[in-house]
């Protein structure tokens, strides 16, 4: 049995069996991917809690650090203006 042709050479199937076949391709796809990476099996699931994880924390740490430099860099401009004030009026001596 021949499937049905269009006049310009098509094959023409119904829409529910070409929607059958690209979600059998796209799930075999995707199992097969994760494979490929690793993530297959029992600690499948495991792995991409820990992987999760992981990325919080580096994102903690990312911002965390952000939060310390600029708090250093505040602490900086404040002690210059301080030191800067300091010599302006001569608090710690200076010449008469």
């Amino acid at each position: 049995m021949t499937p049905p042709q269009s006049d310009q050479g098509f094959v023409r199937m119904p829409d529910a069996e070409f929607e059958a076949i690209l979600t059998r391709a796209a799930e075999e796809g995707a199992k097969r991917a994760l494979t490929d990476v690793g993530l297959d099996g029992d600690e499948a699931a495991l792995d991409i809690r820990d992987l999760r994880s992981l990325l919080d924390c580096i994102r903690l740490a990312r911002r965390t650090a952000l939060q310390a430099a600029v708090r250093m860099i505040t602490t900086g401009v404040m002690l210059a203006l301080l030191a800067g004030i300091a010599i302006k009026l001569k608090i710690f001596g200076g010449s008469p």
